[in-house]
């Protein structure tokens, strides 16, 4: 810092001095019981101007040194800013130097939230990519290969477009889920509704299968977003319909008792490890069931108790290895859901 700013820095200690020399002169003056000549009132001046030259100048060496280097730090680039800080020499400056590193501390957290977001949606998109080519690639050799009846032929292709409508509608609701607050409506729903669509919807895999189906009479009316609740039901069905072996069995069910309404799907499926099943709702886990036996992300029962969680449900699982799983989505009686969308 240049003297010439460092004057116009201080220069309310001008004003301040010129005001208190004024009035000390004023009152002198005024006083007929002291008689001061003039030119003591003069020297008296002089000397108290020169006090506070030296003062200003004193202060100005003192602090020099700690500006010049803030001055350098702006001017270099790529420079870790709090390591090359200058000592605070006074409690202002150390205040300062707190808020600056407090700010930073915020700053940085919310860059390495932009990286680690920036990350994980390219993992997803990378895993989709890969996840999708697979119908792709089957609908290909249906077409090359197509010797079998034209009905045969078509009903394959159907059932892998479906499979490919499925994976977009999965990068749909993900790349929406940090907007949910802004598309989504709570209303009463009859379950039972939404359950037959989203079985019509999964209708060829169930044939294709022999996958044996029963559903109890589900006469349950809850508070939340269809659309949102649609597509939990059917990431959670999508899985049993996925692990469980052709001719096997998948039951939804509802129980309800004081607290909350439960839908239950349950299948005879291959089940999951024991140690795998606090993780099976975590991002991109996919346990020794999906990397032994199939291609799985690891994102649909991610999604499903996320989007659960902003609408004020809860999922839960239950299941032995080689026998079942059961899934249970918990509707909590006495929930705000006006506030759902903070969660």
């Amino acid at each position: 810092m240049k003297l010439k700013e460092y004057l116009l820095d201080k220069r309310h200690f001008f004003l301040f001095y010129f005001i208190l020399m004024s009035f000390i002169s004023s009152v002198i003056s005024l006083d007929h019981t002291v008689k001061v000549d003039i030119n003591n009132i003069l020297y008296i001046h002089f000397v108290s101007f020169v006090f506070l030259c030296i003062y200003i100048i004193v202060g100005y060496l003192f602090y020099k040194r700690y500006y010049e280097n803030l001055s350098e730090i702006i001017k270099k680039q790529d420079t870790n800013i709090l390591s090359a800080l200058p000592t605070p020499i006074t409690n202002e400056q150390k205040l300062y130097h707190d808020l600056l590193y407090k700010a930073y501390l915020e700053q940085e957290e919310k860059i390495k939230g932009l990286q680690d977001q920036k990350k994980d949606n390219l993992e997803f998109i990378t895993s989709w990519v890969h996840e999708v080519k697979t119908p792709i690639a089957t609908s290909r050799l249906i077409i090359e290969n197509s010797s079998e009846p034209y009905d045969k032929v078509l009903n394959s292709l159907e059932e892998e477009i479906d499979k490919i409508e499925s994976h977009v509608e999965r990068a749909l609701y993900y790349s929406r889920i940090d907007s949910f607050s802004k598309d989504y409506f709570i209303h009463d729903i009859q379950l039972e509704k939404v359950i037959k669509d989203i079985i019509k919807k999964n209708a060829k895999t169930f044939i294709n299968k022999g996958i044996r189906f029963s559903m109890d009479d589900i006469n349950l009316t809850v508070t939340t977003d269809k659309k949102w609740l649609s597509f939990i039901i059917d990431q959670v069905l999508s899985n049993s319909l996925k692990y469980t072996n052709e001719k096997g069995f998948i039951k939804i069910y509802a129980q309800e008792n004081k607290k909350e309404k439960n839908l239950i799907i349950e299948d005879n499926g291959i089940g999951i490890k024991q140690e795998d099943i606090p993780r099976v709702f975590e991002k991109g886990f996919t346990g020794h069931t999906g990397r032994e036996s199939y291609q799985s992300t690891g994102m649909g029962l991610y999604l499903a108790k996320k989007l659960a969680k902003k609408l004020g449900h809860n999922l839960t699982i239950t299941s032995e290895l080689g026998e079942y799983t059961q899934v249970t989505i918990h509707f909590p009686k006495l929930t705000d859901y006006f506030n759902v969308s903070k969660l």
